[in-house]
């Protein structure tokens, strides 16, 4: 089982790492895209008015500018590690035990618009670029890494969980791949898409993925996985699952 998350804008600090190693990430067939967008990310930081533009920041992220400036040179961490926020919060990769974490270092990915997609525990940078950022001079990310990276994904011979945002599933959607909608049920019944805590809810159920001993090759199993669990799911048909959570 391959579970892909979104990344996110927030970057832990540090690491000791060695600096960026592209050919070392999963999938080295996509360096040569990973060293374009590096190159470009790392150039335009000379440029901070640029920067600020191209990449959506105020004056007050001078310091994300900075770090693109770094990206050759600066420590690495694995990315499990370096990625932050709600949803990182929430699956809580530090309390996982010796096997829970090989488990979820083998199944866990992230998209990023930076590197494509990288694994657990490949060794990645802090940096910023979103989905929806267009470099100076290159084409936009999605022309970049679609015909790049959905071969990739379209390889992988085991069941697809895609948990991505939709601008980072949209730079290579993974045909057949399950997805997860929350919906949040209220006491009278009525349903809202949950926005605030959607990151959160998905990252409790990567780790609930990531760590358990089942591995479920097709959405039934995997239905059936969670709610042995305990989560109220719904299946439609299709690969589309619905976590229904309370208000």
């Amino acid at each position: 089982m391959l579970i892909l998350l979104p990344p996110s804008e927030t970057k832990a600090p540090g690491g000791d790492g060695a600096p960026l190693d592209l050919g070392a990430l999963t999938a080295p067939e996509l360096t040569p895209v990973r060293t374009e967008i590096t190159e470009a990310l790392g150039e335009l930081a000379a440029d901070v008015p640029a920067s600020r533009a191209a990449l959506g920041l105020s004056p007050k992220q001078d310091d994300e500018i900075a770090r693109n400036a770094e990206l050759w040179t600066s420590p690495t961490r694995p990315a499990l590690e370096r990625y932050t926020g709600v949803l990182y919060d929430a699956l809580d990769v530090g309390s996982l035990n010796r096997a829970q974490r090989a488990r979820a270092d083998r199944r866990l990915a992230v998209g990023s618009a930076l590197f494509g997609l990288v694994s657990a525990s490949d060794l990645i940078p802090a940096y910023r670029l979103s989905a929806g950022s267009t470099l100076p001079g290159l084409p936009t990310l999605r022309a970049l890494w679609k015909p790049a990276l959905s071969p990739v994904l379209a390889a992988v011979d085991q069941l697809v969980v895609d948990l991505r945002s939709g601008s980072y599933a949209a730079l290579a959607p993974v045909p057949g791949a399950v997805t997860v909608d929350v919906l949040s049920e209220r006491p009278d019944g009525k349903r809202l898409v949950v926005s605030h805590f959607n990151k959160a809810h998905k990252g409790r159920l990567a780790r609930l993925l990531a760590t358990t001993t089942a591995e479920p090759t097709d959405v039934v199993r995997l239905r059936a996985l969670l709610r042995r669990a305990g989560l109220h799911v719904e299946h439609d048909g299709g690969t589309a699952l619905t976590l229904v959570v309370p208000a």
